[in-house]
């Protein structure tokens, strides 16, 4: 009889919802023949003695619970044991989660939650954006991969573990939450306030791309939920239906998820000449998964990627392009090649602990690398401006930061301000007067909130034009030139 085993592939897998804390874990049918890993069962109560090196544990436990001069709960001496225990590893990936937090996750599994829409993760000991979600109250904000959080509505988050700091930015459809932010390339933080609403978990987008007589078909997967597999298949159906030449797979800005949902899709894509990916064990033993497809598709595939692909997006992205040799097209992806599996303490709560790394078709590890693109395609400079903070108008003669990315914006726009080295000048002026008029405010030249307000949206608006992604762009140019051979 094949067992099944719970595990966790996405980065750090968080979602901060109001409804609980998403995390990507899945159900991975056991291999038999290929030696699988076996669930790890509940933690019984030992019959034995302690080990040695435990009697030091309880003699402290004891000392606390009965000469502290205050009354103790020890039920949370027992539980910052097991987090300190846990916290010494040093590692990113594993943490202890009490009961209430588990159950905050349990919860978080349906097709929606509420939230910001971003995943989170400890890197190095910050806590960091893996990606906002597609369209989500944290894309809207303006958050960012790779941003680092400092702050939540004020207070530091230094000593907060991933838990910790998703309850703490967890909240209630219609709230606010701020975060401060350090974003490389600024040398002052930002302060970002996000509105939390409800998140559904709509992962699989298509559509059909025609041109120059050519029809590609574009699948983007924005992560990998429980129904992402089968609407990736259905959708896939259909585009085939539609007789595409050629298909454009999308999971830039996908954190990760569900393994079996990748799985199933690899399963429908890679044939079974080569693994799709290996788990390595403790031991060093590699166990290599196969896909039973024989064909290969008729049609040229590519894949977009960028540094918020993470982890299960990573794997899709490895396995395509070492299995199949598709070709990648953006930006290296986010560097997350561990696995985590909870093991329950028979109380409701459990420990996520890193218990294999992940590798490619090739035996890579790709962990804290990434995965990089065949062809690497940057998006146009507004694309990496950062959200407008105004504490006082913005004029000619001044220099900051923030007019650098105000002039990175009305540069994108097509206005003309000059250099985009933060210094006010006087083409600047004179391109943020005819951006006001423009949108109709009173032209004044200078920055204050409302015209803030109003570049932004331009801003967000243009970004969101299919004209100006110019990875889409490359992408579907290289699959037409693949067309015509």
């Amino acid at each position: 009889m094949k067992k099944k085993w719970i595990t966790a592939i996405a980065v750090s897998s968080l979602i901060t919802g109001a409804g609980g804390t998403y995390a990507g874990m899945t159900l991975l049918e056991e291999k038999e023949e290929a030696g699988t890993p076996r669930e790890i069962q509940p933690a019984q109560p030992s019959k034995n003695k302690l080990p040695d090196e435990l009697h030091k544990v309880q003699t402290a436990y004891n000392i606390i619970a009965d000469k502290y001069v205050e009354e103790v709960d020890r039920t949370q001496l027992v539980e910052g044991a097991i987090d300190g225990m846990v916290s010494s590893l040093k590692d990113p990936y594993s943490a202890y989660m009490d009961a209430e937090t588990v159950k905050q996750f349990e919860d978080s599994l349906g097709s929606s939650f509420e939230g910001i829409g971003a995943e989170i993760t400890l890197e190095n000991g910050k806590l960091m954006i893996v990606a906002p979600f597609k369209d989500s109250p944290a894309e809207k904000a303006g958050l960012k991969p790779k941003d680092e959080i400092t702050s939540i509505n004020g207070d530091s988050v230094n000593g907060l573990t991933v838990f910790e700091a998703t309850k703490k930015i967890r909240g209630k459809k219609g709230t606010t939450v701020k975060l401060g932010i350090i974003r490389k390339g600024m040398t002052k933080p930002l302060t970002i306030e996000v509105k939390r609403d409800k998140i559904p978990i709509e992962t699989v987008f298509a559509k059909v791309k025609s041109e120059n007589g050519k029809s590609i078909g574009v699948l983007e997967i924005t992560s990998f939920s429980e129904e992402t597999a089968k609407d990736f298949k259905q959708k896939l159906k259909k585009l085939e239906e539609k007789e595409i030449e050629g298909l454009l797979i999308d999971v830039r800005g996908n954190p990760g998820g569900f393994l079996s949902s990748v799985e199933d899709i690899l399963k429908e894509l890679v044939t079974e000449n080569k693994p799709y990916m290996q788990i390595e064990e403790k031991s060093g033993r590699k166990v290599p998964y196969f896909s039973d497809t024989k064909k290969v598709k008729p049609y040229p595939v590519a894949v977009l990627t960028d540094e918020g692909s993470a982890s299960a997006s990573e794997i899709l992205a490895g396995a395509l392009k070492e299995a199949e040799g598709y070709t990648l097209i953006g930006t290296k992806t986010f560097g997350k090649g561990t696995v985590q599996q909870p093991v329950p303490l028979g109380d409701g709560s459990n420990i996520k602990l890193t218990t294999h790394k992940w590798l490619t078709p090739n035996g890579n590890w790709i962990h804290t690398k990434g995965i990089e693109p065949n062809i690497e395609v940057k998006q146009p400079d507004y694309f990496y401006a950062h959200p407008l903070q105004i504490e006082k108008p913005l004029e000619s003669g001044m220099n900051n930061e923030v007019i650098e990315s105000a002039q990175i914006m009305l540069k994108g726009l097509g206005y003309g301000p000059g250099k985009a080295d933060g210094y006010y000048s006087k083409e600047t002026e004179q391109a943020v007067r005819a951006m006001q008029l423009k949108s109709r405010l009173k032209g004044t030249g200078k920055i204050d909130k409302q015209t803030a307000e109003k570049l932004e949206q331009l801003w967000v608006a243009e970004m969101k034009k299919e004209k100006n992604d110019l990875q889409l762009q490359a992408a579907l140019i290289f699959l037409q030139e693949k067309l015509k051979r």
